[in-house]
């Protein structure tokens, strides 16, 4: 089903408003003022990393509909870079005749993870086996079916495993509710999927129902959160159209606009499951600002413009490392000097004024024959930043 779109023909520039001033609206901004468009950011915090970069930063929540109504009324389309706007007060800007992409529908059918799981279900996309857990019926339910161990999540509001909990015996099975903030927060349980190797796919799809699709990644992580990606990831050309099949499935599954990240399971016998799909702009896809002709952040913004999508091919070898602080204290990095005489990366800094364990400072990108050779070169500009205390 096409979508409105607004009309770059007779309207520039274009007025981008993004829900969300986090780092991947400051890469959305950045893109957009090398095409010309302009971003207003609406977000509650008066230092959030895409102030500087947006041509207009509006302090405010996106759960206050006033507050939407009137940044909606600045802008030509709205978009969004996290998954937690609630569809609701999305779809009440679309009743006013506001452009909103994703739309509301796709929001909800991807923002909530159980839901998303069964729509998946339902076109035939592989999931790993899951079920709601409404209740302690419903959870002993899910002990009787998975055994030990399982996982059980929250449907909403969960990103980089803060989420999840491992059920690993019965001991831990009211921790676990607790930790997820009880069964009126909404959860549900996860088949145990021993994967060999977690992949990820970059697909964007416009408003005439066009894709593009970037190459498949292997996304690496370390506490539940991505430490690194390389790309190509080192699969069969086989096991690559499948996660492509699978990916650009999922995205037209929802009707989705915009740039979607898809993160997949590969398991022993090497087929693959969907995980979960992100509908924005992905962490695994920032290598594409460096190794694609056109990265994920432009043409998201080409595809909610409904303008024609840009080419993903690849340069070489990449990969991309993550620059996570350790602990609390200062965003200001250490080590710059040394990171940026590592020839060959690309660093890329948030702007975050605090530091805090697992939180994504930074990244860095680096190109190279092999994405091993690329991973070192990046890995080794990452490793001497650190933030002060």
């Amino acid at each position: 089903m096409p979508h409105d779109s607004p009309n770059a023909n007779t309207n520039w520039p274009l007025v981008i408003g993004i829900l969300g001033g986090g780092q991947l609206a400051l890469m959305l901004a950045r893109s957009a003022s090398q095409l010309g468009m302009r971003v207003h950011v609406l977000d509650p915090s008066p230092t959030c990393p895409a102030k500087g970069a947006a041509a207009e930063h509006t302090l405010g929540s996106w759960s206050d509909p006033e507050a939407l109504l009137a940044f909606a009324q600045k802008v030509d389309v709205i978009t969004v870079e996290n998954e937690f706007v609630e569809a609701d007060k999305l779809a009440a800007l679309e009743r006013q005749g506001h452009t909103v992409l994703p739309s509301s529908e796709t929001m909800r059918l991807v923002q909530d993870k159980l839901v998303q799981k069964q729509m998946l279900g339902r076109f035939g996309i592989p999931v790993v086996d899951f079920m709601p857990v409404a209740d302690e019926d419903e959870l002993q339910t899910a002990v009787s079916t998975f055994g030990f161990p399982f996982v059980l999540k929250k449907r909403t509001l969960g990103y980089d495993g803060t989420g999840n909990f491992t059920v690993s015996e019965p001991a831990d099975l009211q921790a676990g509710v607790n930790k997820l903030g009880g069964f009126a927060a909404g959860l549900y349980a996860e088949k145990w999927c021993p994967f060999t190797m977690e992949l990820a796919v970059i697909v964007t799809r416009n408003t005439t129902g066009t894709t593009a699709i970037y190459p498949v990644v292997e996304s690496r992580q370390h506490n539940h959160v991505c430490s690194s990606v390389l790309v190509p990831a080192a699969i069969t050309p086989e096991q690559a159209n499948a996660a492509y099949k699978m990916a650009v499935g999922a995205v037209e599954a929802v009707n989705g606009v915009g740039s979607f990240g898809i993160e997949l399971f590969m398991l022993e016998d090497g087929t693959l499951r969907l995980n979960e799909m992100a509908p924005r702009v992905h962490n695994s896809g920032h290598y594409t600002l460096e190794a694609c002709d056109c990265s994920q952040f432009e043409n998201h913004l080409r595809a909610v413009c409904g303008l024609p999508l840009g080419s993903v091919a690849l340069r070489s070898g990449a990969a991309m490392v993550n620059i996570l602080a350790e602990k609390s204290g200062k965003g200001s990095p250490v080590g710059l000097a040394d990171a940026m005489a590592v020839p060959g990366a690309c660093l890329h800094f948030y702007g975050k004024l605090r530091a805090e364990p697992r939180r994504k400072m930074g990244h860095v990108t680096a190109l190279g024959e092999t994405p091993l050779a690329a991973l070192a070169t990046a890995e080794l500009a990452a490793g001497h930043i650190r933030f002060e205390d």
